[in-house]
């Protein structure tokens, strides 16, 4: 009988460049609670203490969403973190944000990370060649691991053009059984470690339809798994946002299958020892901009979260402040996920990039009540689809001024039962004046007379929060699932 052999796989997703501890929200009962967690620092004394507890053997994976999503990141394009990443002792990773500095700079930054990054799924237009690896392979105690990668399919599909000018972008169905094959019969590995952004839901349903991949650590949708899902022999991990948790899976290996495994979803707690090095790192990262971020320009009654799918306080907050800077009767942002919780108390400057990253010019655009309820339509199909390779959310559309009332369950086309403005029902061919940020809040193919304005996203929100102390954005029941 052959020997088992074990190995401790880690995953790190979605952890949107959020350097250092940051408030996270936790589900306790029927109410949210808030408290710090994550930072790089933290992650790399508990990837050590894996390493030092299994004589190294430990895959350590990032599914992307990682170059991208705080101020320092977007300042340098995603360089500021390298540094850090590449002390972290990682194997490979996917990716999805990473492509919004533009392919050039993703590229430049992808030859900078001590390890590989991976994407089946990914081609330049013109030499139809992909535009990084595939796969590699990864000696650990004894054991071959081949490292597939699946980048985001939606960044040509979905978000701005300038992310995937001269790429284009599969889903990776079609690419990943051949590699499968190469990695069992040239590479000869152990085990097949699949690395996606693809979301939970796409992920299920590709393992469904491929066989042969025992791991699938998944990213993208946010997901805290609790405990791994079986599909088929695979399996599925996928371990929060923000860098806040860690996916921790041991696996007893024989005959190159999984014969056994313990999973651990691991807190990145606030009372961890952060790795000396690590946080050094992070210090002079931060240090050009900590002065900046940590000025007080406000304070909020209301806690602060982008964790729920039909309507957000933080998305509140933005709108409520892209109405009063436009005049605009409604307002429109997109269905983002990223974002880390701001509890009741002071309002920072970091708090406010770490909404809006981008910092976009807020623009304007008049809509038809029609174009409205195709634009509403579109989107909650592309949150909820029957079928998960056509979901390409976020979350529903962020919207303020208007109530929907949605059937969830309803084909593609059905959902939105009705639409009022105010307390006045839609009226399909009246022209409403309308306040949004970048072309995913409202699409270049809908409404008249598009205009962008000079103010940008966070001086909107400064000068809210300037004329509203403190700040009330609580639920209003846009959306309602009827």
């Amino acid at each position: 009988m052959a020997n088992r052999t074990s190995l401790t796989v880690i995953q790190l997703n979605d952890s949107h460049a959020y350097f250092d501890l940051h408030q996270e929200m936790f589900w306790q009962g029927g109410q949210a609670v808030y408290r710090p967690a994550g930072g790089y620092a933290r992650i790399a004394t508990i990837v050590k203490q894996s390493r030092a507890g299994n004589q190294g053997r430990t895959l350590f994976c990032d599914c992307g969403d990682t170059l991208h999503g705080t101020h320092p990141a977007q300042k340098t394009q995603g360089e500021a973190l390298i540094p850090i990443l590449n002390s972290l002792g990682l194997d490979a990773m996917t990716a999805h944000w990473e492509f919004a500095y533009g392919p050039e700079t993703f590229k430049q930054r992808a030859a900078q990370l001590s390890y590989p990054m991976l994407a089946i799924n990914v081609y330049d237009q013109a030499t139809k060649e992909r535009l990084f690896p595939p796969y590699s392979v990864k000696e650990i105690g004894g054991l071959r691991i081949g490292l597939v990668g699946i980048a985001s399919n939606i960044v040509d599909k979905t978000m701005p053009p300038s992310f995937s000018a001269g790429l284009y972008f599969t889903l990776g169905r079609e690419e990943l059984p051949s590699i499968i094959d190469i990695l069992r019969t040239q590479e000869k590995v152990d085990l097949v470690v699949l690395i996606s952004h693809l979301g939970f839901a796409q992920d299920m349903k590709l393992l469904s339809e491929v066989q042969g991949i025992d791991v699938c650590l998944s990213g993208h949708t946010h997901n805290r798994l609790y405990k791994p899902v079986l599909q088929g022999k695979t399996l599925i991990i996928q371990s929060g946002c923000h860098g806040s948790f860690l996916g921790r899976l041991d696996l007893e290996i024989q005959g190159g299958r999984v014969a056994d495994y313990r999973h651990q979803l691991i807190e990145v707690e606030a009372n961890i020892n952060p790795d000396p090095a690590v946080a050094d790192l992070i210090r002079q990262a931060l240090a050009p901009y900590q002065k900046e971020l940590s000025t007080v320009v406000g304070e909020t009654a209301t806690a602060l979260n982008r964790a729920t799918m039909l309507e957000t306080t933080m998305d509140n907050f933005l709108l409520q402040a892209l109405l009063e800077s436009t005049g605009a009767q409604l307002a429109f942002s997109n269905g983002w996920r990223f974002g880390a919780p701001i509890s009741p108390g002071e309002v920072t400057v970091n708090d406010l990039y770490n909404m809006i990253p981008m910092n976009p010019p807020i623009s304007t655009v008049e809509l038809t009540g029609e174009e409205i309820v195709a634009m509403l339509e579109e989107n909650l199909e592309r949150t909820f689809a029957c079928d998960p390779y056509d979901q390409m959310g976020g979350y529903v559309k962020r919207g303020l001024g208007l109530n929907a009332y949605i059937k969830i369950e309803n084909p593609p086309g059905q959902r939105v039962q009705q639409v009022f403005a105010g307390d006045e029902p839609l009226q399909p061919g009246r022209h409403y004046p309308t306040a949004f940020v970048t072309e995913q809040g409202v699409a270049q193919k809908y409404g008249r007379n598009r205009q962008q304005h000079t103010e940008r996203s966070i001086e909107a929100l400064r000068a809210y929060l300037a004329r509203h102390r403190p700040l009330h954005a609580e639920l209003r029941g846009t959306f309602v699932a009827v």
